[in-house]
């Protein structure tokens, strides 16, 4: 995402760019592909920038995301508990303060609590203006700020011990995407820009997001060159002067900017040559934690369309799945997308906590890896069929298991998508415009998407390529255009 908005950027402001891509198809990690009828997505989980007029939708605008059919869901995340009681965290506050009175009715307090909190983060665009707006603006809505302040801190667990009933001190911590450990504030944020109709599903998934966005670049008159694998950054004289492509062709530049893996970037396309002790820190081996790390992607002959477009299954008893045990799995099911599966039927993408040494073990020895691979599908399924799909089981028509082994293949990440810099993502860097895009000793050459972010967003990481032009374009004399 980085990367073509630099080249769109670069093409506004009178730059002659050209993008090589290692893969078949744009977009990076924003990656949605077809099977069988069945469309997998394994990036978008919660759009944002989908309300026009706000910052993050002008800018999905200028690089050609928006305006697009759109789909909106009616809750964040719904949770159900093994005897298949639900619990909706729906949009709507009204409706969602009256569905938890009636679930947890001795919970008054932290139900008006956690529903009154929401209404403040919706009264600005701050996360818009922060990003894209003016620092003057910004400035200006601090002071009502000031009573959101309280939240910085809690975590959805720790915000959850409020709770007297089990089953809501269970399922609350997992709301943001199963990880307890989550700041709540960005549960309350994601809550206040869906109020204001910002957060929706783009019909069609990741591959048609990411797809819009390259045709904007061509349009503008950029080129993409697929399966087009760099070897080499070339260097002379502390400066970046192009590439070196797999089949040894070279292409000359004036401007190098690498949205690929960090890692393989400065310590291999540039041989470790332009570091210092930070910057070898950031490339440390990322830790071996347990994470999001596997997907398991169904086909099936049966309407989702009623169903929530998240879900998390609470387990009566925990389950070894993915060489972990699980108390819960979550999954997306996207029958609000009619485009995702053939008429009648539907997709259903669960994703599972692993390690990413447990799949690389299992790579060098490809029958063990894709029997182990089978044996999470079936698991999965078992699990749904005796929870909240009975007789899911004769209704599979196609199965999906993307690794982490798969992403490192396809996209190039140090532990497949788990790739960002080993450091901490820092909101003053965000509210202040800092990015870490250049490294020291080289001239002419700019880092964007998450190894200048540290974050997971989406259009945070397209938003790094504009950065960079702006950057360049000042180094130039040239006045920054997003026209």
């Amino acid at each position: 995402m980085g990367g073509l908005a630099a080249g769109i950027y670069g093409q506004l402001n009178g730059y002659d760019t050209s993008i090589f891509e290692q893969h078949y198809s744009p977009g990076g990690q924003c990656a949605s592909w077809r099977r069988k009828g069945y469309t997998f997505d394994g990036c978008i989980h919660h759009l944002f920038g989908c309300a026009e007029g706000s910052h993050v939708y002008e800018f999905w605008k200028e690089i050609g995301a928006m305006p697009r059919e759109l789909a909106p869901t009616s809750e964040c995340v719904s949770v159900a508990a093994p005897d298949g009681t639900m619990f909706y965290d729906y949009w709507d506050l009204e409706r969602l303060q009256d569905h938890l009175k009636e679930l947890a009715p001795a919970d008054a307090a932290p139900i008006e609590e956690y529903v009154r909190a929401i209404p403040s983060f919706a009264r600005t665009d701050f996360t818009g203006e922060a990003v894209l707006g003016s620092r003057l603006r910004l400035a200006t809505m601090a002071p009502r700020m000031i009573p959101m302040l309280k939240w910085l801190k809690p975590t959805m667990e720790e915000y959850a011990a409020k709770f007297r009933d089990p089953f809501m001190r269970r399922a609350f911590p997992l709301l943001e995407y199963s990880i307890p450990y989550s700041p709540y504030f960005l549960h309350l944020v994601k809550h206040a820009y869906a109020i204001n109709k910002d957060i929706a599903w783009p019909v069609g998934a990741s591959h048609e997001f990411a797809g819009s966005i390259a045709k904007k670049y061509r349009d503008y008159g950029g080129s993409i060159h697929y399966r087009q694998r760099v070897a080499r950054i070339l260097t002379e004289g502390g400066r970046a002067v192009g590439i070196r492509l797999e089949d040894g062709t070279e292409e000359r530049a004036d401007v190098v900017v690498s949205n690929a893996d960090g890692r393989k970037t400065i310590m291999g396309l540039l041989d470790g040559q332009y570091t210092d002790a930070r910057i070898r820190e950031w490339c440390a081996e990322p830790d071996d934690e347990t994470n999001w790390a596997v997907h398991v992607f169904l086909g099936v002959d049966r309407d989702l369309s009623s169903e929530p477009s998240a879900m998390v299954q609470l387990l009566d008893q925990p389950v070894r799945v993915a060489g972990q045990t699980a108390d819960s799995i979550e999954m997306q099911m996207f029958g609000f997308d009619p485009t995702m599966a053939p008429e009648g039927k539907g997709t259903i993408k669960v994703e599972l906590f692993s390690k990413y040494s447990y799949w690389k073990e299992l790579y060098q020895d490809r029958p063990r890896y894709d029997e182990e691979k089978e044996k999470v599908a079936s698991t999965v399924i078992e699990i749904l069929e005796r929870t909240h799909f009975p007789g899911i089981t004769a209704q599979v028509e196609v199965v999906d298991v993307p690794t982490l082994m798969t992403w490192e293949r396809y996209v190039g990440g140090t532990h497949g998508f788990i790739s960002g810099p080993k450091k901490d993502f820092r909101a003053g860097d965000l509210l202040l415009g800092h990015l870490n895009s250049t490294l020291p000793g080289l001239e002419r050459f700019h880092l964007v998407g998450t190894w200048a972010t540290a974050a997971g967003a989406l259009f945070l990481n397209a938003k790094s390529g504009r950065t960079v032009v702006r950057d360049i374009c000042r180094r130039d004399g040239r006045k920054f255009t997003t026209r």
